[in-house]
């Protein structure tokens, strides 16, 4: 799935395609941010996305394999599983069920 078929699908759940898109580009926004500030993101039975620094190394130059090169270090980013993506993936836990619970719209109070 990309981000125009995410778009679609949050559309088709109740709200107008423009909304979809804008929560998208958020979430994508204020993932990125939070990373780049050296922050964590994380969804509960979802996962964690976080920022990690590989080290630097020395490496062999490709267009002459003799030659040696240094690699500085990096940030990169990671994603990191939760327990409920897991165990849908697995098998053991609906997910449907569970995602179909927390997209739920909530009923309106009762007066």
């Amino acid at each position: 799935m990309n981000k125009a078929e995410l778009i679609s699908h949050l559309a088709e759940m109740g709200c107008h395609k423009k909304q979809a898109e804008d929560m998208v580009e958020t979430f994508v926004i204020t993932v990125t941010e939070t990373l780049q500030g050296g922050g964590e993101v994380n969804i509960a039975g979802f996962g964690a996305f976080m920022a990690k620094t590989r080290k630097g190394r020395t490496g062999v130059q490709p267009q002459k394999p003799t030659e040696k090169i240094q690699i500085p270090s990096v940030t990169v980013p990671k994603f990191k599983a939760g327990k409920g993506l897991k165990d849908a993936l697995k098998g053991t836990k609906p997910a449907m069920a569970a995602v179909a619970a927390m997209a739920a719209p909530a009923a309106p109070p009762a007066m």
